[in-house]
């Protein structure tokens, strides 16, 4: 009988520790980690120079780009979509917020203000 005691205190324990760890992962799987989200860019001010469509640029005269560390002054983007640029012509006042992709400035949202 003690035998048999100590077999079923082993079998028991073994099976405890693989139900823990199976526990442990399917709360992982139904309840991940939250992932972090990126901050929004910040929107500057500025003022459409020229568009140039076929190119896909578009030249500004901005205030400081905060997130770029960057100083007041006029210069050409990139726009992120081509579409942005249907809506704009020079003399247009802005906001908009520009990153660095892929090493080259380009703008990934433009509102025309009012």
């Amino acid at each position: 009988m003690r035998s048999l005691l100590g077999v079923l205190a082993v079998s028991g324990a073994m099976l405890t520790v693989p139900l823990a760890a199976q526990t442990s992962a399917d709360h992982d799987s139904h309840h991940p980690d939250p992932k972090p989200t990126a901050a929004a860019t910040p929107m500057s001010e500025g003022e459409v120079g020229k568009v140039d469509k076929s190119a896909g640029k578009v030249t500004i005269k901005h205030g400081p780009l905060q997130n770029l560390d960057m100083p007041a002054m006029t210069m050409v983007f990139r726009v992120k979509d081509l579409a942005m640029l249907d809506r704009l012509k020079e003399g247009d006042k802005i906001r908009f917020s520009a990153e660095k992709i892929g090493g080259t400035l380009t703008v990934t949202e433009i509102q025309t203000s009012k």
